[in-house]
């Protein structure tokens, strides 16, 4: 009886919303959010328009420490779902981009962050929950596998030519969105994105890079008519990729 009473109660307190079963959750992107309204702004920079990055004003902002050691210690097994793994990671990767250059600062580019004998990709960028990891692992490792190719239009590898560093954090509820939003945006941007020619399209050398994501050749061209509206689009030769850093470089 006793403890058909403890059930009832503890039932009864879910009920009310005083006790919550353990559920999947994503981690407060509320600093995360902050930072990026105040230290990102659109510019044109070397002939490119893109989101820019205020670094010396992000390493000086002690909230951005503090959201490094929130992302160290998120234990991304309490996420549920790919939609939800998506979303950490996606966001992981770019604040983990930002950290590798503050973490080396100054820098001009993000490439200078390594030593000469190591991918600038495969030294440690900062921590996942409590482990320690590279952007490439997060990358080549972590989303792609998932066999979403518009990720390829949301992680920023803090370079010029990368899309643009979004304004806001990415969330499961418009992930679908925000992807979306941010393809269109980079096939929309002529000096980094998609360059339309006489005999078809000039392309951003990330769809050379990862032209397998999008199902090879063929199915690429394809899938760019689909996303223009247009048949099926000549691919005319991609354009030269600038890896200055996509932000300001001195205090």
């Amino acid at each position: 009886m006793k403890r058909f009473l403890t059930v009832v109660t503890l039932a009864g307190l879910m009920a009310l919303g005083l006790v919550r079963p353990a559920l999947a959750e994503e981690p407060d992107w509320t600093l995360y959010q902050q930072l990026l309204e105040q230290h990102l702004t659109q510019q044109r920079a070397q002939g490119i328009d893109l989101a820019w990055l205020d670094y010396p004003a992000v390493k000086a902002d002690p909230r951005f420490a503090q959201l490094v050691r929130q992302l160290a210690e998120f234990d991304p097994k309490r996420l549920e779902g790919q939609q939800e793994q998506l979303v950490f990671y996606i966001n992981a990767y770019n604040i983990l981009a930002i950290n590798v250059v503050v973490q080396n600062w100054p820098l001009k580019s993000i490439k200078d962050a390594s030593p000469w004998y190591k991918s600038v990709w495969k030294i440690d960028a900062g921590q996942l929950g409590g482990e320690t990891v590279s952007l490439d692992q997060v990358e080549h490792q972590i989303l792609r596998p998932m066999g979403e190719p518009r990720i390829h239009f949301a992680i920023v590898c803090a370079s010029l030519s990368c899309p643009d560093l979004r304004a806001e954090p990415y969330t499961a509820a418009r992930l679908e969105q925000q992807l979306d939003d941010q393809l269109q945006g980079f096939l929309a941007n002529s000096t980094k994105g998609l360059v339309a020619t006489e005999r078809g399209v000039k392309l951003s050398k990330i769809f050379d890079w990862f032209e397998d994501d999008f199902g090879g050749e063929q199915a690429l061209k394809a899938w760019l008519g689909q996303q223009l509206g247009q048949p099926e689009q000549l691919i005319d030769g991609y354009l030269d990729y600038n890896w200055s850093l996509n932000g300001k470089t001195e205090s």
